[in-house]
C-alpha cells in the first residue's frame, strides 16, 4: 500500500519536471534564425500594390485571402475608387484587423 501511494506522489513530480524541461527549451527555438522562405517573405519580396493587383495576385501572395476575399478587394476598389491607405482594407467585407495585420508588410498603396 505504501509503495502505491509513494508511486502516485512521484508520478506528478516526474511529469512536472518533464514539462518544465520542455518549456525551458521553447524560447531557444523562438530565437532561431529565420528560414530563407520566412526571410524572403518579409524582407526581399516586393510589396503588392492594392490599387493595381488583380484578384489572382492577391489570392496568391496574401495570407488568409482566398478567391472570394480577393475578388471582394477588387470589387471594393472598383466601386469606391483606389485605396488611399492600407488601412482601408478594413472596409472590405470579410477582412478584419487580424487579417490586415498579418498582411500589412506585404501590401502597399500607390
Amino acid at each position: 500500500m505504501r509503495n502505491i501511494v509513494f508511486s502516485y506522489l512521484l508520478l506528478p513530480l516526474f511529469a512536472g519536471l518533464s514539462l518544465t524541461a520542455n518549456a525551458a527549451s521553447i524560447p531557444q527555438a523562438a530565437n532561431a534564425p529565420l528560414t530563407a522562405q520566412q526571410a524572403g517573405a518579409s524582407e526581399g519580396s516586393p510589396k503588392i500594390d492594392l490599387n493595381s493587383a488583380d484578384a489572382q495576385t492577391l489570392q496568391k501572395h496574401l495570407e488568409g485571402i482566398g478567391k472570394a476575399k480577393a475578388e471582394a478587394i477588387v470589387a471594393h476598389r472598383e466601386a469606391s475608387g483606389p485605396f488611399a491607405s492600407v488601412d482601408e482594407l478594413l472596409e472590405v467585407k470579410g477582412i478584419g484587423s487580424t487579417l490586415l495585420e498579418r498582411n500589412r508588410d506585404k501590401v502597399r498603396v500607390e
